[in-house]
């Protein structure tokens, strides 16, 4: 793999690095797929009992990569689908690895990036980061991740953020639900390390049953929630707002509707 990395020690944490921080991890098609592979894989090794997910360089993930994103212009409708749904297939097998996930959030935060910080059991982030749900700014919406953003923060919290593209501090990404806790940078490891000690005293097939029946008894998210996300936002990538969203964001200019050229 040459955007994901997965480190793993004699304790059976497995760390799984989000490795294209030259780009601030934003998500192509490439990493959206060895980060499924990498999720499938540490899914079926029983000797993982915790999984920390984590980024390298100062950015945890700016989101969807533009240039994947513009590219799916030039596709049809059923085509573009099955690439946006590249997203959706990701924070999926994440959402369904059967062992504790535990994010490390040490930067920013944006769009696919709040998705998943949201398909994570426990987030702990710094202190001096920023998180949004920016893609109405480029005429799209938060669809492929939406199931799994509403899950985690809930209905109300997530009306707050959800369609004005705000972008939020470490403190509001608390109260809202993403983060359980807030630290210092130089505090993060250590903080991570504490949410990730007690699973190691406790019976991995217990813990694991046990994070099977809370997703049970929450409901969890189900496959006709995110089928309709994908529809969503196929649906919205047809429109004037996206393609005029999009090329403004290219071209450096102003959208229309924040004012114009």
């Amino acid at each position: 793999m040459d955007l994901i990395r997965v480190d793993r020690d004699g304790r059976g944490v497995a760390t799984l690095w989000l490795a294209r921080a030259e780009k601030h991890n934003a998500l192509s098609a490439q990493m959206m797929t060895e980060l499924q592979d990498a999720a499938q894989a540490l899914a079926r090794d029983d000797s993982v009992r915790v999984v920390v997910l984590a980024a390298e360089g100062r950015s945890f993930c700016a989101g969807g990569d533009l240039g994947w994103m513009q590219a799916q212009f030039a596709m049809d409708r059923a085509t573009r689908r099955a690439e946006s749904a590249r997203i959706a297939h990701a924070l999926g097998a994440l959402y369904a690895l059967p062992q504790p996930l535990i994010a490390r959030v040490q930067g920013n935060a944006f769009g696919g990036g709040v998705g998943l910080v949201s398909v994570c059991d426990v987030a702990v982030g710094a202190d001096s980061l920023k998180m949004g749900l920016t893609e109405v700014k480029l005429g799209l919406i938060p669809a492929n991740i939406g199931p799994y953003v509403v899950a985690r923060m809930g209905a109300v919290n997530a009306a707050e953020v959800f369609m004005n593209a705000r972008l939020f501090g470490a403190g509001d990404a608390r109260r809202l639900g993403l983060l359980n806790r807030v630290v210092a940078a130089d505090a993060l490891d250590a903080a991570v390390e504490d949410e990730v000690t007690p699973y190691l005293s406790c019976a991995p097939g217990a813990v694991r049953d046990g994070k099977a029946l809370l997703r049970r008894l929450s409901g969890g998210v189900d496959a006709d929630a995110v089928d309709a996300a994908t529809d969503a936002l196929a649906d919205r990538w047809e429109t004037d707002e996206a393609r005029a969203g999009i090329a403004a964001f290219f071209d450096k200019r102003t959208a229309p509707w924040a004012g114009g050229d």
